[in-house]
């Protein structure tokens, strides 16, 4: 190591968030672990790895080799790990955990961090809402808020398009007059660019606290989806001043259509040259012995704190980012 990279070095030894949003930090998690309390939530630890990593195209894993030679992965979301609890009659269960994605990094991003997710048998996605609009009440020190939008509804009053009626040469065409460069014949290449529209355009114009359901049944990863007209993903996401903070989703409980979407999935990523994620196959047989009706949300806390004590970037409520680790 170079004397210039050891001085830079020895330069990073402090942690990137003061003692005081440190503090404000543990009192949060306090807060939050009393929230899920009062209303009888168990609160759960599940492995930080595993024998299965994310097979979604858009989630790079983290992957390390274990004394035996097994390849095992930094769990992304604790979400498999929590639904074979379900399953196994844990009733309402909830987990504060490191998580880990490759790749990301930025004033919202670090490639390890915090996530609050839980499990509500019983609800859907609406309920669930309701429950995070409660949370964030808490923490926030706000009151409640009841703006939902619907997915195709955001993209309408907010992005001047039509998500599901716009034919893709017509979102293209948004997506160019916005100098948003997509990749042309990929095979996802509709979702991409709905993405590329939903997170450059209209979410940025998303003000205050506002929930978003409803999504495209193409990108229900792992919620049901409803018969409708369109056919819509039982899913929502959470923002707050256009920040992405939650991902909830009314819970798939087919095995047979769980295993199709991951084969689904792995060719997805075998046309793009991705690594192949091996089939969890103990969520499949958990789902096939059965998964309670439920839905689920994971909360980025790091984003969360941020916003509660009013900065501008996670390093500044975590104490050791990677850049530091």
């Amino acid at each position: 190591m170079s004397d210039d990279a050891d001085k830079n070095v020895a330069g990073d030894w402090p942690p990137s968030a003061g003692l005081g949003a440190l503090r404000e930090r543990a009192r949060l998690l306090a807060l939050s672990r009393e929230f899920f309390a009062e209303r009888g939530v168990l609160e759960v630890e599940t492995p930080a790895m595993a024998h299965a990593g994310a097979s979604d195209v858009h989630i790079a894993s983290l992957a390390t080799v274990s004394q035996d030679g097994r390849r095992l992965y930094l769990q992304t979301s604790p979400e498999f790990a929590m639904k074979r609890l379900l399953a196994a009659g844990s009733g309402p269960i909830y987990q504060v955990c490191r998580a880990f994605r490759d790749g990301e990094s930025g004033p919202l991003h670090n490639l390890e961090f915090t996530l609050l997710e839980w499990y509500r048998p019983g609800f859907d996605e609406h309920a669930l809402m309701d429950e995070l609009d409660d949370l964030l009440s808490r923490l926030l020190g706000t009151r409640s808020s009841k703006r939902r939008m619907t997915y195709r509804q955001a993209c309408v009053e907010l992005g001047g398009f039509d998500p599901f009626e716009a034919s893709t040469p017509v979102l293209r065409e948004h997506a160019d007059a916005r100098g948003l460069r997509v990749p042309r014949d990929d095979p996802g290449e509709r979702d991409l660019l709905l993405d590329f529209l939903f997170s450059r355009v209209v979410q940025p114009a998303l003000e205050g606290r506002v929930f978003v359901y409803d999504y495209p049944a193409s990108q229900a990863a792992l919620a049901r989806v409803r018969a409708s007209q369109p056919p819509v993903a039982a899913r929502f996401e959470l923002f707050v001043d256009g920040i992405e903070i939650a991902n909830g989703y009314h819970e798939l409980a087919d095995a047979v259509e769980l295993r199709r979407r991951f084969n689904a999935d792995g060719r997805a990523r075998e046309s793009r040259g991705l690594e192949q994620m091996p089939m969890d196959e103990r969520l499949i047989a958990a789902l096939d012995h059965g998964l309670p009706d439920c839905s689920g949300v994971a909360v980025g806390l790091d984003r969360l704190f941020m916003i509660a004590t009013g900065q501008t970037s996670i390093e500044s409520v975590i104490a050791f980012p990677t850049s530091r680790a």
